[in-house]
């Protein structure tokens, strides 16, 4: 059983934002899989589906960013889930816009939502699939800008690269994650 996680903030306000690329991702899943996320426990939103290479939940947490980690842990428990059968997708302040960056373990980097998964996992050695979307402009605030739509021009990068965070995920599906590392790792 494999578990794609997609992290985010509930609610229409952060629909579409900087911080819910990984959201914006596992609705491309959802789609591309036939998958309704119609299911809820442990304070998330998920869907199933029974592909050949076995059982697939996408989940989005519904706690907010920040506590992201109070979902994933028990749903993990739950569905006897490994730590090497995860993968999340999340932004990356660090990242230029649109850029995809894969890693199998790392530091939270000072995104809160990875520090909470890092603190319930128990370990930093997990499955990453971050998408960049740039530091905020001169002056704005980060808080403000990771909770700010995306701009017009901008929408056509993103998707893209939510579609290429699709591909990599599905890929995974199939490969061990060096090889996805290797096939989408973005220079």
């Amino acid at each position: 059983m494999k578990l794609i996680i997609g992290l985010g903030n509930p609610g229409k306000p952060y629909e579409h934002t900087h911080h819910n690329v990984g959201f914006d991702t596992i609705d491309v899943l959802a789609d591309r899989m036939g998958i309704t996320l119609n299911q809820t426990k442990f304070n998330g939103v998920y869907g199933t589906v029974h592909r050949p290479e076995g059982k697939v939940i996408l989940l989005k947490p519904l706690t907010y960013m920040n506590l992201s980690g109070e979902c994933v842990r028990p749903l993990m428990d739950y569905f006897d889930i490994d730590i090497e059968d995860i993968v999340v997708i999340y932004d990356d302040l660090d990242l230029e816009k649109g850029k995809l960056r894969l890693r199998q373990k790392g530091s939270a980097g000072g995104h809160n939502g990875i520090k909470s998964l890092i603190q319930h996992l128990g370990t930093q050695e997990f499955n990453r699939i971050r998408i960049g979307i740039n530091r905020p402009p001169q002056g704005m605030k980060v808080s403000d800008y990771v909770l700010a739509r995306f701009s017009k021009e901008d929408q056509p990068l993103m998707q893209e690269s939510f579609e290429k965070a699709a591909d990599a995920s599905m890929y995974w599906l199939e490969k061990p994650f060096v090889e996805v590392m290797n096939k989408f790792n973005q220079k």
